[in-house]
């Protein structure tokens, strides 16, 4: 624990514990029971600054095996790479606790604690969990970053989701500094579209893959965490604006027409024309089945991880910039030097994955 440091500002307390201005502490927020009736914790970092200034939440784990956050998150309170001079700002590794124990998405019961907020003390294990978190730190918070990655056999290209329709939200959107955001109000019962309802500024990014810290991942949130909070005047230092940046509203999956295996012939943040090949799907063999396209020009916004595929299941989600965007970044995109943080977090995601050239006989 940081020594208490003089101020005009009064104490504090947070969760049970009395905090003075410039003062920070791990400390501990009760969120249920377990089966054997003892209490469950999550640690919750709490540090504020010396003057006054909004209050921030970044959480991470809402679904318990989306974990790029919370490496994020623990850089940020072991290497302490800012100060905090104004403000408070709560850091939480693991919302979902229970789910996170068990490398799963969802609570032991099945349900979704991002679809269950603001909760309710009457409701179901989910519906408690999401009230009580809900109440003992997002009702106390202006701003809120939520840390996600894609779901299970799939990755993102990190990207920003906010309603941009809020100015103030908007204009903290932008202050992240990513080369993409997506338009949207989040879904119903997720901590973002509830927080948002009470006036809690939230936006979430969404990065990498399930069950990883990803090294350029955690550089990228960290960045963006670091940006915002410059933005809010909470910490000193200048923006770190991104290479480009491009706002939609639309977004699709591309989905396979055919069982088979996929070849890939795309990235995560790669630019694509319409009708360019996306992948080619083949069967067990080789022999080419069909070759996926682009239906439109647009960004490669994530993919699935896995090149077996079923009649249906998702393969590329691609974004939809507004006309004439996508021709004005396209140049920015391709000069880009290896050494910038877009190129190097591009081609990390891309490491897994087999990638290859398509057949220009099969187009």
């Amino acid at each position: 624990m940081a020594s208490r440091k003089n101020t005009q500002l009064q104490s504090e307390e947070w969760f049970g514990t009395m905090l003075a201005p410039g003062e920070r502490a791990t400390l501990s927020v009760v969120i249920t029971q377990s089966y054997a009736g003892n209490n469950i914790s999550i640690p919750v970092h709490v540090w504020r600054g010396e003057k006054r200034g909004p209050t921030v939440a970044v959480t991470a784990a809402v679904h318990g095996d989306e974990i790029n956050g919370t490496g994020a998150i623990r850089r940020i309170i072991r290497e302490q790479p800012f100060d905090v001079v104004a403000g408070t700002l709560v850091l939480v590794p693991v919302v979902n606790i229970l789910g996170f124990e068990h490398c799963e998405r969802y609570l032991p019961d099945r349900r979704d604690l991002n679809r269950s907020f603001p909760g309710s003390t009457g409701g179901s294990l989910a519906s408690r969990m999401a009230a009580s978190f809900f109440k003992q730190v997002i009702k106390r918070c202006n701003y809120c970053i939520d840390l996600h990655t894609a779901a299970l056999r799939r990755t993102n290209f990190p990207n920003v989701r906010a309603d941009m329709s809020d100015p103030k939200l908007a204009e903290f959107a932008r202050a992240f500094g990513a080369e993409l955001i997506v338009e949207s109000k989040g879904p119903k019962g997720s901590l973002r579209a509830s927080a948002c309802k009470i006036g809690c500024h939230t936006l979430i990014l969404e990065a990498g893959e399930v069950w990883k810290v990803e090294p350029t991942v955690v550089e990228y949130a960290v960045r963006g965490i670091t940006n915002c909070l410059q933005f809010l005047k909470m910490i000193d230092g200048t923006l770190d604006e991104p290479e480009y940046r491009v706002e939609t509203n639309t977004t699709t999956w591309v989905r396979a027409k055919q069982g088979g295996f996929l070849e890939f012939h795309v990235a995560p943040g790669d630019i694509v024309d319409k009708d360019a090949p996306i992948a080619t799907n083949t069967d067990l063999v080789g022999m080419q089945r069909n070759v996926v396209t682009a239906p439109r020009d647009g960004i490669v916004l994530g993919m699935t991880t896995i090149p077996s595929v079923a009649p249906g299941d998702p393969i590329c989600h691609l974004a939809f910039p507004r006309t004439g965007t996508l021709h004005k970044i396209s140049g920015v995109h391709a000069s880009l030097s290896a050494k910038t943080l877009h190129e190097r977090v591009r081609g990390d995601l891309a490491r897994s994955m087999l990638i290859t050239q398509a057949d220009p006989q099969s187009l």
